[in-house]
């Protein structure tokens, strides 16, 4: 796994998670996408922050074109297991259970995600999901 030199921060994270869905992308690429979701971003915003994020290793930039393309340097799920594993250190004192307890509590759960909890807590430790 390739480790987060810094967590994103939220306008990062937005911008991973269209690189996430959309794979490498252009400035004007992501900023449209943005925009198309409600979200804004204007151009400048968006390629100011994607320079903050090569800085951080959060993104990396194929410079071998005119136009640049960024892509994310991390999958989804490894940014969300160091996300995950940075707040169970600061927050939940390294408890995995005092997390999931809170987070079933904090938010109603589907009967679907439920079960998907269930298989996943019946799975022999060390297994992949």
């Amino acid at each position: 796994m390739n480790p987060l030199r810094r967590k994103p921060t939220d306008a990062e994270l937005a911008i991973l998670q269209v690189l996430w869905a959309e794979g490498p992308s252009t400035v004007r690429q992501i900023a449209e996408i943005m925009a198309e979701g409600g979200r804004e971003s204007g151009y400048t915003t968006v390629l100011k922050t994607l320079q903050i994020m090569t800085e951080k290793r959060l993104v990396v930039r194929d410079e071998s074109a005119r136009t640049h393309v960024y892509s994310a340097a991390s999958t989804e799920d490894q940014t969300q297991r160091q996300i995950v594993m940075d707040l169970l250190d600061k927050v939940f004192d390294g408890s995995a259970a005092k997390l999931v307890m809170q987070a079933l509590a904090a938010k109603r759960t589907s009967p679907e995600e439920l079960a998907e909890i269930r298989k996943l807590l019946n799975k022999p430790r060390g297994e992949e999901r």
